[in-house]
C-alpha cells in the first residue's frame, strides 16, 4: 500500500502553478498523492495530470476569524476521514489551520513549506505581532520546516523560532528542461509579441505576477511612464490573473490608467515559456516575495531580470550578472534600471545567458523534490513506517 501524501494550499492555483511538478514526480516516488484547498478552475487540469483533489470550502486567502474556524473543522475531519501518512502545508494561512489541524487528527508526519515569512516591517506592528506568533506556533507543531529562502531559514534559527534540528533550507526551482529557450517555437513567441502591438525593433519589457499592489505594479506604470516618450519603442505587458478577493487588489482605475498610458494586460497565461520568450527584458518591482518562481523562469528563459533589492530577489538575481536590483518603491531607479537593458543589447544578452546558466546550476526544480524526499523518508524511518517503491516505468 502506498503512503498517502496530501499537500495543502489555500487556493488550488497554487497546487497547479507551484507544485504541479513536484506532485506528479513525488506519485513517480511511489506515493499516493492528493491536493486540498480550496475548490476552484484548476481542479480540473490538476486531476487531468492525475493528481487527486479534495475539496476544503471554507478556506480563502484573507483572514476570517469565522470562516477560517469552520475551514479548520474541515481539515481536521477531513484528515481523519483520509488518513494520510504526510500532510505538507502551504502558504502563510494553510500553513497555521494545516498543522494545527494535522496534529490535532494524529497525521504520523506533517511538514510545512515557509515560501515566504509573512511578518514584514510593511505590515502594522500589532498585526506583524500576531503574524508572526502564530508562525512560531504553528512552527512546532510540525515535524519538519522546509524554508524556501536561505535569509528566512536564518532568521527563523536565529530567533529560535523552530530548532535546527527540525528546519532545513529547500529552496525554489523550476522544470529548466521545459523552460529552455531551445524548447520554445520561435513562432509562438513572434505570435504573442505582434498580440501586444510589438512591431519588428520593438522591445518588451515584461512581468509576470497577480494583479496586486505588492507586486509593485504601480511602480512599473510609473517607471514606463516615464520612459515612454524618451524610449518610444518600448512596450510593457503585465501577465497575470486579477485578485478580487485582496485588499491590495490593483482597482479597475489603476488599470485602465495603465492601459491608457500604453501597458497591456494580458491576463492568465499557462503556457509561459512562450511568454518569457516574447519578453525581452524581465521586470519583478515586487515589495514582498518569497523566492520568486517568476524571476526564475525569467533567467532559465535567458531574460536579463530587473528586480527588487528584498528577500528572495537577492537570492535569485546575482547584481551586475544576471540582472540588476533596484530599491523596492522606487520607480525612478526601477526606470533608470530599464533603460539601461534595453539600451544596450549587448549587455541584455550577457545577462541573459549568465542567468541561465545559473538558473541550471542552482534552481532545477528536481533538486527541490530530491530535498522534500529525503526529509520523508528520514521521517517515515523514525516512524518505523515503510518507504513507498518508486514507479520507474511512470518516470
Amino acid at each position: 500500500m502506498r503512503p498517502r501524501l496530501i499537500h495543502l494550499t489555500t487556493v488550488d492555483l497554487s497546487l497547479r502553478a507551484l507544485l504541479s511538478y513536484q506532485l506528479r514526480r513525488f506519485a513517480e516516488e511511489g506515493f499516493e498523492v492528493i491536493g486540498a484547498s480550496a475548490p476552484g478552475p484548476h481542479v480540473a487540469a490538476l486531476e487531468a495530470e492525475g493528481i487527486g483533489h479534495l475539496a476544503v470550502p471554507s478556506l480563502t486567502r484573507s483572514w476570517t476569524p469565522g470562516r477560517d474556524a469552520r475551514a479548520l473543522g474541515e481539515l481536521h475531519r477531513l484528515f481523519r476521514r483520509e488518513a494520510p501518512t504526510i500532510v505538507h502545508t502551504h502558504n502563510p494561512k494553510s500553513g497555521v489551520l494545516g498543522r494545527v489541524a494535522a496534529r490535532t487528527a494524529r497525521v504520523p508526519v506533517v511538514v510545512n513549506t515557509v515560501h515566504g515569512l509573512y511578518a514584514n516591517p510593511a505590515l502594522p506592528p500589532l498585526r506583524r505581532s500576531a503574524i508572526r506568533a502564530a508562525e512560531r506556533l504553528a512552527g512546532r507543531l510540525s515535524h519538519h520546516e522546509l524554508f524556501q529562502s536561505e535569509e528566512d531559514h536564518s532568521f527563523a534559527l536565529r530567533t529560535r523560532m523552530v530548532p535546527a534540528s527540525r528546519a532545513g533550507w529547500l529552496g525554489n526551482g523550476v522544470d529548466v528542461r521545459r523552460f529552455d529557450p531551445a524548447a520554445v517555437d520561435p513562432g509562438a513567441a513572434a505570435a504573442l509579441r505582434r498580440s501586444w502591438g510589438a512591431a519588428e525593433g520593438d522591445v518588451v519589457v515584461g512581468t509576470v505576477g497577480r494583479l496586486v499592489r505588492e507586486k509593485g505594479h504601480e511602480e512599473l506604470f510609473e517607471a514606463a511612464s516615464a520612459l515612454r516618450g524618451e524610449l518610444p519603442r518600448l512596450r510593457f505587458v503585465v501577465v497575470g490573473p486579477d485578485e478580487p478577493g485582496k485588499e491590495d487588489r490593483l482597482g479597475p482605475a489603476a488599470v485602465e490608467a495603465a492601459r491608457a498610458a500604453g501597458v497591456v494586460f494580458h491576463g492568465e497565461e499557462w503556457d509561459m515559456p512562450p511568454v518569457y520568450a516574447a519578453f525581452d527584458v524581465f521586470a519583478l518591482p515586487s515589495h514582498r516575495e518569497g523566492v520568486p518562481r517568476s524571476a526564475i523562469e525569467a533567467m532559465a528563459m535567458a531574460r536579463p531580470v530587473v528586480a527588487t533589492d528584498i528577500r528572495g530577489c537577492r537570492e535569485v538575481v546575482a547584481p551586475g550578472e544576471t540582472g540588476i536590483l533596484v530599491p523596492p518603491r522606487d520607480p525612478g531607479e526601477l526606470a533608470r534600471a530599464i533603460r539601461t537593458l534595453v539600451t544596450d543589447p549587448g549587455l541584455a544578452g550577457r545577462m541573459g545567458e549568465a542567468g541561465r546558466s545559473r538558473a541550471v546550476a542552482r534552481f532545477d526544480e528536481e533538486d527541490v523534490v530530491r530535498r522534500t524526499l529525503e526529509v520523508y523518508l528520514r521521517l517515515l524511518a523514525a516512524r518505523g513506517i515503510p518507504a513507498p517503491r518508486p514507479d520507474r516505468e511512470g518516470a
